[in-house]
């Protein structure tokens, strides 16, 4: 678990999660409600890993692609997403299973029966104070 008590401690925070959660997983499955601060975190995360790209919620594209040293990223917001179907259609599976790519997930919970066994899930809440509570 980490606390972020404060939006200057985002990126030690990002670090402590790479450090402690991500070398076994490349889906990582981000759970929380609107604002809660997902894609916040994703973006730090991202900095973190060495994206040197503008880093963007893809709620529109439903999927952004950045290059790090050492991997393709994939950060994904399946908000807009209605039906299944669609993300079949979208080829998941190529992101999901890619070797030495890494997918960050919003709004896992509406392909929840795609997500690989394997897929980290992480919860991000707010607390009444502003903190952000970050468990897997």
């Amino acid at each position: 678990m980490i606390t972020i008590n404060d939006l200057n401690e985002i990126h030690e925070a990002a670090r402590q999660f790479i450090n402690e959660a991500l070398a076994e997983h490349n889906v990582i499955a981000f759970y929380g409600k609107m604002g809660a601060g997902k894609t916040t975190f994703i973006k730090a995360l991202c900095e973190e890993l060495g994206v040197e790209d503008v880093i963007t919620s893809p709620t529109f594209a439903i999927v952004n692609e950045y290059e790090a040293p050492e991997r393709i990223i994939y950060h994904f917001d399946f908000y807009r997403i209605k039906r299944l179907e669609e993300v079949y259609d979208m080829g998941y599976e190529d992101y999901f299973y890619a070797p030495d790519a890494l997918c960050f997930i919003e709004w896992p919970e509406l392909i929840e029966e795609l997500l690989p066994d394997t897929a980290l899930r992480v919860s991000i809440s707010e607390e009444p104070d502003g903190r952000r509570i970050i468990s897997w």
